[in-house]
């Protein structure tokens, strides 16, 4: 007797492929989803780290600003209203318009003691005298004269309060340098501004004279 082919075998191989299948398509889900809640974990931790240095760095800010304007509030260079408006109490003014034509307004010139302010009368002297290459430079000179005012306006009011504060017997011969010096920076700054070149080199080589001197005096 022939043996029959036993056809129901067929089905059950279907069925055991099409179990897998749906197997493996479950598989790819979970590790997606197991994938998309380990990238939110990472994302949160982030977050959360960069809260909390904004949060460290805000603290760390605000927390010594009072700090440091404590301390700065009495070293002379923190201002605690409006800017302060300079004024000379020696003679040194132009004697016929009551000022200096190259002053500045609008700055503010710290207070550094005197010593501080004879370094910086000589370091300014020594700065205003190595202009002299851009003297050469016509198309240079709008610098030259803004220049020329921003040194001269703090080296004016260096002057004050260092005639100020000099012993008495050299108050006369500090503003008389003090007047022949600034007598020539006007005369320097008008030339400039009127782009006259021969008047300028004239009252620069007069005015570098007089700057030697002002190094010599506050070395």
């Amino acid at each position: 007797m022939a043996t029959r082919a036993n056809f129901n075998v067929i089905p059950n191989i279907c069925s055991v492929e099409k179990i897998q299948k749906r197997a493996r398509i479950a598989c790819f889900f979970d590790k997606k989803k197991a994938d998309e809640e380990e990238v939110d974990r990472d994302n949160s931790v982030q977050t959360t780290t960069r809260r909390l240095a904004i949060g460290i760095s805000t603290i760390a800010l605000f927390g010594t600003a009072t700090v440091g304007k404590s301390i700065a509030d009495d070293n002379g260079f923190w201002l605690n209203g409006p800017l302060p408006v300079p004024y000379a109490t020696n003679k040194i003014n132009n004697e016929e318009t009551g000022t200096r034509s190259f002053l500045r307004k609008g700055l503010y010139i710290a207070d550094v003691g005197t010593k501080g302010r004879i370094h910086r009368l000589k370091k300014y002297a020594f700065d205003l005298i190595a202009m002299g290459d851009l003297i050469e430079q016509r198309d240079a000179w709008n610098y030259v004269r803004r220049y020329l005012r921003l040194k001269s306006t703090f080296m004016y009011f260096d002057f004050d309060e260092v005639i100020s504060a000099a012993p008495v017997d050299d108050k006369k011969s500090l503003t008389d340098l003090a007047n022949r010096l600034f007598d020539n920076v006007e005369k320097l700054e008008a030339a400039v501004r009127k782009q006259n070149y021969p008047d300028t080199e004239s009252c620069y080589e007069e005015t570098t004279t007089l700057l030697e001197e002002v190094m010599t005096r506050m070395a």
